[in-house]
């Protein structure tokens, strides 16, 4: 048989060209990968706010987005765990737990509750669209709205672990917190690279706050002491003094935000009032979520129309609850059930407060009366020093 001799200058040069086909392909092949296989860094929002001041609402308004998990603060277990100790001794505490979350990492609840667990033993599980929708739960679509009621029916047995499994699964980490009382505190979480951390500053009229409050005394009572550093006692805040450390808080908060910021804060802090939002729900949001990078869908907007248009304030009973109401109603509500003994007592601790944050002080029960007369003033950059703030005086 005759033999073809082939050349190995001929060898080499298919080898080459071989090659060079095959190398070509695979970065063809490369650049056709669809772009949503490179997974963006999640985005996470911090609600930072206090009791009663219409921070579960703005949850909710996070909370029912199909592109967010949210949980609605997860430091209750922190408190409950350690309710002996101060604010400022639990804040580390919080935050380490906040950044765990943030970072979808719930082996950070081990060290409070240790037994093995479900959804249902997360506080506040249930406000979560998140953990009622696949793929925490199989009962609903994430483009659902869903109830506490029918989540907590359908959803509480599902395993704890489930918790992560979801949160992986969003573009954005939302937590909404009652229990930071100093920007400062949250610096190493705003420096850290492994997050993309903003901040939700909402704050309410303290005269709001008092109303609200005392709608809830037995439920605030354990917080109260800790706010206080009572070691563990309950306390009733009928002296304010739990509400002037609160307003204090908001003061520390925003100054420190908006009049002297560091670089690192900077398009990261967003300060917005209740009554602003319950006045005109669909701009406010709209600021927020595009602060978020988020877009309001239609079916968000007409859920929102319906739970700020609904018939009066809301009952006693519902509190905690995010129901159908009459926002603009709720907002006011302060102006016909509080004395005016009690309003001049509340603006005494939480003058420096309600000035910096844009609320009109009153001087009268007839002013107070006279719902014409809008306490609410346009936003401003106002002018204020720790040196003013004297809640004594």
């Amino acid at each position: 048989m005759a033999r073809i001799r082939i050349p190995s200058t001929i060898v080499i040069l298919f080898v080459m060209v071989q090659t060079g086909f095959l190398l070509f392909m695979y970065t063809r092949h490369s650049n056709f990968i669809p772009q949503s296989e490179e997974k963006p860094p999640q985005v996470h929002i911090l609600i930072l706010s206090s009791w009663r001041s219409g921070s579960s609402f703005v949850g909710q308004l996070f909370s029912q987005h199909p592109n967010v998990f949210y949980l609605m603060e997860p430091a209750w277990h922190v408190w409950v765990t350690m309710y002996h100790n101060s604010v400022k001794v639990l804040h580390m505490a919080v935050r380490d737990l906040v950044r765990s979350v943030f970072l979808c990492d719930m082996s950070v609840f081990d060290a409070y509750m240790p037994w093995k667990r479900n959804l249902s033993d997360l506080f506040q599980w249930a406000v979560s669209r998140a953990l009622c929708s696949a793929p925490a739960c199989d009962s609903f679509q994430r483009t659902d709205i869903t109830s506490e009621m029918a989540c907590k029916t359908l959803c509480g047995r599902y395993p704890f672990s489930k918790v992560e499994e979801a949160c992986k699964t969003y573009s954005h980490v939302v937590i909404k917190e009652v229990r930071f009382f100093d920007l400062k505190v949250l610096y190493p979480l705003l420096t850290d690279p492994s997050l993309n951390l903003k901040i939700i500053h909402l704050v309410r009229d303290p005269r709001a706050v008092v109303k609200s409050r005392e709608q809830s005394v037995k439920a605030l009572a354990r917080d109260n002491g800790i706010v206080l550093s009572t070691n563990g006692t309950k306390v009733e805040d009928s002296k304010y003094e739990v509400m002037q450390e609160i307003c204090r808080s908001h003061v520390q908060i925003y100054e420190t935000a908006a009049l002297k910021p560091p670089n690192f804060l900077k398009d990261r802090y967003l300060m917005i009032r209740f009554e602003d939002l319950v006045r005109d729900p669909l701009s406010e949001i709209s600021e927020m979520y595009k602060f978020a990078d988020l877009s309001l869908t239609p079916t968000l907007k007409s859920w929102i129309y319906n739970i700020t248009h609904g018939q009066g304030p809301g009952k006693k009973k519902e509190a905690f609850r995010i129901t159908s109401r009459d926002a603009v109603s709720v907002s006011q509500a302060w102006r016909n059930v509080l004395s005016f003994q009690k309003i001049k007592k509340i603006q005494e601790v939480c003058k420096g407060a309600i000035n910096m944050l844009g609320y009109q002080l009153l001087d009268s029960e007839k002013e107070q009366r006279d719902l014409s007369l809008d306490l609410v003033l346009p936003r401003r950059q106002n002018q204020f020093s720790w040196s003013s703030f004297n809640p004594k005086h």
